[in-house]
């Protein structure tokens, strides 16, 4: 059953990322936007819209999620190989992405600690990195 979601998840996000899903929307509104004057500007006329734009957000909320979290173990994997492949790498680092935000939060300042900056600036190592160019 999770082979059959991925894949149907996979083809819905890569479908509604494109320029032609967004065409079919923006008609599905200018129609809808358009019919209003037929159908009276009524609440059931407002409740068509309404309903169908909350069916297809609540249902795009899952399936968009699907499509990060494996889009996230795809990039973690590739960290996790250039960590390993490395020869002074730090093979500790593979697999923090489990940990909680505290400790997180501790390699992050520790690491930064040990590049020389007790308390960075806001934006301050993307300074130092457009400046070496």
């Amino acid at each position: 059953m999770s082979g059959v979601f991925e894949r149907f998840a996979q083809s819905v996000a890569a479908w509604a990322g494109r320029p032609a899903s967004f065409a079919v929307a923006f008609l599905i509104v200018m129609g809808w936007g358009i019919s209003g004057p037929l159908f009276g500007w009524s609440d059931t006329w407002q409740l068509v819209i309404n309903t169908g734009t909350t069916i297809v957000t609540f249902l795009m909320v899952f399936l968009i999620q699907n499509a990060q979290n494996r889009d996230a173990a795809a990039i973690q994997a590739k960290l996790d190989e250039l960590i390993r492949a490395l020869d002074n790498g730090r093979n500790e680092f593979i697999g923090i992405e489990h940990l909680g935000e505290k400790e997180l939060i501790a390699i992050r300042d520790k690491l930064e600690r040990e590049c020389g900056r007790e308390a960075p600036e806001p934006h301050q190592g993307i300074g130092r990195l457009l400046r070496r160019r």
